[in-house]
């Protein structure tokens, strides 16, 4: 849960690097209010004629498009790719594939490009 609050935090934030553990725990948490939002709105009887959401979905959908994005370009930047590199997805087929293979790399050891590793330890001040 922390993960998807420090999204939240870093909501416009493109620069930067993102850890593959901060990218996923976003997805996860964000599909899990998502669900939420369409369950609540089934609930609550807001639904749209013949389909499975609502108002409550489409607003939550639309406040998480900003950060959704923004930690999927710190997420490229880990691999030492630029955020350009999301419309690698527009191609059919192969492309969806080769972005989920590049989500899921493990990041570029050390600086890169796009600033520190995120996975560097601290150094601690004696």
């Amino acid at each position: 849960m922390n993960y998807f609050l420090q999204a939240l935090k870093n909501y416009a934030i493109f620069r930067g690097r993102a850890r593959r553990k901060e990218y996923w725990m976003f997805v996860l948490f964000n599909l899990l209010f998502a669900i939420a939002a369409m369950v609540l709105d089934n609930v609550l009887g807001t639904t749209m004629d013949g389909i499975g959401y609502g108002p409550i979905y489409l607003i939550y959908t639309l406040a998480m498009l900003v950060p959704g994005l923004a930690v999927a370009v710190r997420r490229l930047h880990d691999v030492n790719k630029s955020g350009w590199f999301m419309f690698i997805a527009l191609i059919p087929l192969v492309g969806g594939i080769w972005l989920l293979v590049l989500m899921c790399t493990e990041g570029t050891h050390g600086d890169n490009h796009y600033g520190p590793d995120p996975k560097a330890a601290p150094l601690l001040a004696y």
